[in-house]
């Protein structure tokens, strides 16, 4: 195969991987459930998926990299044991961030208003946005390790061309997922929902993480 054709056949593959893996819930379901949640903007929740996006595709280039320079199963290894440990980060996350809301919803619950210890002090929307930012970055996909390897008789040019078309591909499919699980979510409404939002949208988070950590045993 002429460097054409395996530049090809890459470019691809990186597309395809970046845009089907990214098609598992724990890539837009935490996200599209927090937005939902916190009732940010539809602006507002594709900039968060844009910002763990680019986390998790840099951190799994970066795994990449190494295994070019270090050995491709040892940072296989490391990849994968990341991967496993971000099903029980998104459990953590889910838990807290619903004991939280349920917190919130007893005080507003008594008070009749929502509790501005909650809505402000704490500045829920930020911290949850950085913690989703650290869960995806914790969360690489092992799998653009063997693409890296597999370009090397390619020139820089090209083996950046196929990394930029793995991030792209990545980061567009888990803006386009967040942004339809957001236009869905938005028909969803009531003082319910207004209520117990950030405690559903935690239990949806726990859901998903279970089901990461347990595809992943």
């Amino acid at each position: 195969m002429n460097t054409t054709s395996l530049f090809a056949s890459l470019a691809v593959a990186a597309i395809t991987i970046g845009s089907l893996h990214s098609l598992a819930p724990d890539h837009w379901v935490p996200i599209a459930a927090v937005a939902r949640a916190r009732n940010w903007s539809r602006a507002r929740a594709a900039r968060v998926a844009f910002i763990c996006g680019l986390g998790h595709v840099t951190v799994s280039v970066l795994l990449g990299l190494l295994a070019l320079l270090f050995g491709a199963r040892l940072f296989e290894r490391v990849g994968e044991r990341m991967v496993s440990v971000a099903g029980l980060l998104l459990i953590g996350f889910g838990v807290a961030y619903a004991v939280w809301g349920l917190r919130g919803a007893f005080a507003h619950r008594l008070h009749g208003h929502h509790h501005h210890h909650y809505d402000h002090v704490h500045d829920a929307s930020r911290a949850s946005t950085w913690s989703l930012f650290l869960i995806y970055c914790a969360d690489p996909c092992v799998a653009v390790i063997p693409i890296l390897f597999a370009a090397a008789p390619l020139s820089t040019t090209e083996t950046i061309a196929i990394v930029v078309a793995y991030e792209v591909a990545t980061v567009g499919a888990m803006v386009s997922l967040v942004a339809i699980a957001y236009s869905g979510a938005q028909r969803f409404k009531g003082k319910w929902i207004e209520r117990y939002g950030d405690s559903m949208a935690g239990a949806l988070i726990v859901a998903t993480g279970i089901l990461v950590a347990v595809l992943d045993w």
